[in-house]
Order: C-alpha cells, then sequence, then structure tokens
C-alpha cells in the first residue's frame, strides 16, 4: 500500500468513526427536538422535560405527540440544547448534532419581533406566551446563543456563515431592545421590567402574581449581557444607569433564607447587619418593594403575602452584589472609562 493510499484510508476511516461517535445527551436532545426547531420545558401531557429520563416506549410517544406549540425559550429550554449540541458537536464532530442546533439557532432568528424583542413562546401566542420576555432570562439566553453564533465564540464557529450574518442582525437588533424597554423614572433610565407588551414595548403583567414592575434578577442579566458588547454611548450610559439604580436601592441589614420543613421550603425574611439585598420587584413609579398574590393582588408587605406564595417564590437576593461589586469595576477598568 502506498503511503498515499495509506493517508486517504486513515483519512477516510478517522472521518467515519467521528460520524459515528455519539454524544448521550445529544442523541435524547435529537429525539425532543421539535419540527419548528425549538425545544419545550414540557411535553404534550405537562410533564417537565428531564433528560435524566431514559427513553422507552412511553415516553417517546408522548415526545412525539409533543406539538410545536410547546416551543419556548423559557426555562432555558431552546438555549440550552443549542450549547449542549455544539459542545457534542466539538468533541464527537457528529454532523446530525450541528444540524440540529442550526436548526434551533434558525428557531430563535425565526421567533425574533421586528422590534428585536423575543416572545417566551413561539409560535404559541396565547396569554402572556407572545410578550417580550426578560423574565428567567429567557430573551438574554437566545440573544447570547446568537451573539456567539455571530461572533464565532463558545465553539460556535462552526456554524453556517449564512446564519452568522443573520445573528450578527439579530443581536444588534436585540440590543436596541434593550436600549427601548430600559425603564425611565422622570427622564432617567432605571432597570427592566419582566416582560413587555409586543407592539407597545411598555411593561405588561404576566402571571397572576408578576405583576407590572422593575425586575432586579432579569435586569442583572440584562447589563451583563450589554457589557459583552461594543462600547457606544447609549450602551454605556444603560450599564451605568442601571448599576446606579442597583447601588440606590438595595436593601441592607437583611438576609433571605430559604430552609426545608418537612420537605417544603419555607422563606424568612430575617435581620443582618451583614447583608445586602434586593427585593425581586419593585414599583415601577415608587422604587418600592412589591409582591404579587395568585389573586393578582399586590402587596407592599411581604408577610402580607399568602404563605403559598410568600414560601412558593423567591421574593429577595443578592441578585446584583457580584454585578456592582466585582463585574462593573472591571468592565468600566477594561473601557477605560470613569464612572
Amino acid at each position: 500500500m502506498t503511503l498515499k493510499l495509506s493517508v486517504a484510508v486513515f483519512s477516510l476511516t478517522t472521518a467515519v468513526f467521528s460520524a459515528q461517535v455519539k454524544d448521550t445527551l445529544a442523541e435524547k436532545i435529537l429525539v425532543y427536538q421539535l419540527p419548528i426547531g425549538g425545544w419545550g420545558k414540557q411535553l404534550e401531557d405537562k410533564s417537565v422535560v428531564n433528560y435524566d429520563l431514559p427513553l422507552d416506549k412511553d415516553l417517546l410517544k408522548k415526545i412525539k405527540a409533543t406539538g410545536d406549540d410547546h416551543a419556548t425559550i423559557d426555562n432555558n429550554a431552546t438555549s440550552r440544547e443549542i450549547n449542549a449540541l455544539i459542545k457534542a458537536y466539538s468533541t464527537t464532530k457528529n454532523p446530525e448534532y450541528l444540524k440540529s442546533a442550526e436548526k434551533g439557532i434558525s428557531y430563535l432568528l425565526l421567533m425574533q419581533y421586528k422590534n428585536g424583542g423575543f416572545p417566551q413562546y413561539y409560535p404559541n401566542s396565547g396569554l402572556y406566551r407572545k410578550q417580550v420576555t426578560y423574565n428567567d432570562n429567557a430573551m438574554i439566553n437566545a440573544l447570547t446563543v446568537l451573539y456567539n453564533v455571530a461572533e464565532g465564540k463558545n465553539d460556535f464557529d462552526v456554524v453556517d456563515s449564512k446564519l452568522k450574518e443573520k445573528s450578527k442582525r439579530a443581536v444588534q437588533k436585540g440590543i436596541e431592545c434593550i436600549l427601548k424597554t430600559q425603564v425611565l423614572q422622570k427622564g432617567i433610565p432605571a432597570i427592566w421590567g419582566d416582560q413587555y407588551n409586543e407592539i407597545t414595548l411598555q411593561p405588561d403583567k404576566a402571571r397572576a402574581f408578576e405583576p407590572v414592575s422593575l425586575a432586579t434578577g432579569e435586569s442583572v442579566g440584562i447589563v451583563r449581557f450589554l457589557m459583552m458588547q461594543p462600547l457606544t454611548p447609549e450602551v454605556e450610559k444603560s450599564i451605568k444607569s442601571a448599576v446606579s439604580w442597583f447601588k440606590q436601592n438595595k436593601i441592607e441589614g437583611y438576609s433571605y433564607n430559604v430552609s426545608k420543613v418537612k420537605g417544603k421550603a419555607v422563606r424568612t425574611l430575617a435581620e443582618d447587619k451583614n447583608s445586602v439585598i434586593w427585593a425581586r420587584f419593585y414599583d415601577i413609579n415608587n422604587n418600592k418593594p412589591l409582591f404579587g398574590d395568585r389573586d393578582g393582588s399586590v402587596k407592599y408587605n411581604y408577610y402580607e403575602v399568602s404563605e403559598e406564595r410568600r414560601n412558593g417564590y423567591s421574593w429577595f437576593g443578592d441578585f446584583a452584589d457580584k454585578l456592582i461589586n466585582k463585574e462593573y469595576p472591571k468592565w468600566l477598568e477594561k473601557n477605560k472609562i470613569s464612572e
């Protein structure tokens, strides 16, 4: 056998082997992918998608019965799967994983509104599912995937060049939407709401216990995304304004603790002179911490919230601590700008 032939045979063998290498998680993700290209957080019977479960006949039947109306970016769905597939492709070179990831990326591009926002679900537009959704970092997760595609970062350099160009435009539109939706208080930018009307881009309510409000946890995610972007006067002003709001509205002297009592979560607010926290939601006009309940009512006293919602939802956290004390100073230094 000649040297050239030996090299050719070796290359062919390597290519075939690589194509056959399989990743256990990625293989399951392929099965769960919906026809439209996205993934759901639930199946048709409302059971939660769980990749730890074995794919037996009953589960496969449920997956097959799940339609496109379940496709969503809520609870990390779709972005989680795309990221996992790209990671699996980087180690196995299995073309099926890249193909599936690119179909997922195309789904994200398809669901984006012309104004740059992302709905929580697509094509399902029932109830609050059509709203532009920052809640649980849905829109930011989608934009982060598209940013990685556009910039070829985190192993996304393998994605088709046409998708890269489309992703660049989508990210720019997303940034424009973010800047438009930053809430103004007497003309001064504050932070962001959880969700917005998809047409007017005005803050909106979602579930009964998620009223129109400023959302701290999600706003931290938005600021972190903006800090990844090229510096423009608009982006700089947005970031500085949000960090200033966080500094002005921190709650000092309290900690928020979660414990288990008879298997159930019990959440308590306690005095702690060394702790700094933020409420999950703040009144959009006066920055008072507010709390929603199952009946749609809004409370300004945490202890007036029903026991079920008080313990069944996380109302406080150290959301912005790392951002304002570590990440923001590094961003200022990196960009050589003063506070």
